[in-house]
């Protein structure tokens, strides 16, 4: 799939305006508002969720109505809006590179934090498909407190819930456990939902659990 047709939907006077603001923040910004800086090399990242979207065969799927968990300034539902499919993000707001982005992207996102042992709010309608691309909302390296697996498998029981038949959860995870992606505790929880991992990489379905 090329990304130059991606490329020239953006606004590109829009994007240099963002890039002059946000490209050398002060050093008494906060911490994360520089870190996340590193989205506005746009080529790079929509490049980045172009192969999301491929290794998730949405480049041969009908139409799919997609949720994406913590969707950060919103690439992979702009790759995927423009491969025919219906999105929808979930995400914090308040981080003005992400609200920017999400603008200037022009992507569907609903302002909302993820926490443990709280269902997701009423979203219209169910998804054949959810993902959550390097997400911080179960905890990230810097942080003191991480999810256990009590907390993931309220949030599997929950996104099923979400699913139409058919239907897939697909994480690709931070290594946020001590340079692991899950403890040995969390990943008895993603096999007792069916999970499929491959290091970073986790897949279940609507359907599958183990009995």
């Amino acid at each position: 799939m090329p990304i130059a047709p991606l490329l020239a939907k953006i606004d590109q006077e829009r994007l240099r305006d963002l890039r002059a603001q946000y490209g050398t923040l002060p050093s008494d910004s906060p911490g994360l508002w520089r870190h996340y800086a590193k989205y506005l090399d746009v080529e790079k990242h929509m490049r980045q969720n172009v192969g999301r979207a491929q290794d998730l065969d949405l480049h041969r799927q009908p139409r799919q109505r997609i949720l994406d968990l913590g969707c950060g300034g919103g690439f992979f539902l702009f790759v995927t809006q423009s491969l025919g499919h219906d999105g929808l993000g979930l995400d914090v707001a308040g981080i003005p590179i992400f609200d920017s982005l999400v603008e200037m992207l022009r992507v569907d996102r609903r302002i909302c934090k993820i926490t443990g042992f709280e269902p997701l709010p009423e979203l219209d309608g169910k998804f054949d498909l959810v993902t959550a691309f390097a997400t911080a909302f179960q905890g990230g390296r810097e942080d003191s407190w991480r999810w256990g697996a009590a907390e993931w498998d309220f949030l599997l029981t929950d996104l099923k819930r979400q699913l139409n038949p058919g239907g897939r959860i697909f994480f690709e995870l931070n290594a946020a456990y001590g340079g692991q992606y899950y403890t040995p505790q969390i990943l008895e929880v993603f096999l007792k939902h069916g999970g499929v991992m491959e290091r970073e990489r986790v897949l279940f379905t609507k359907e599958s659990a183990r009995g």
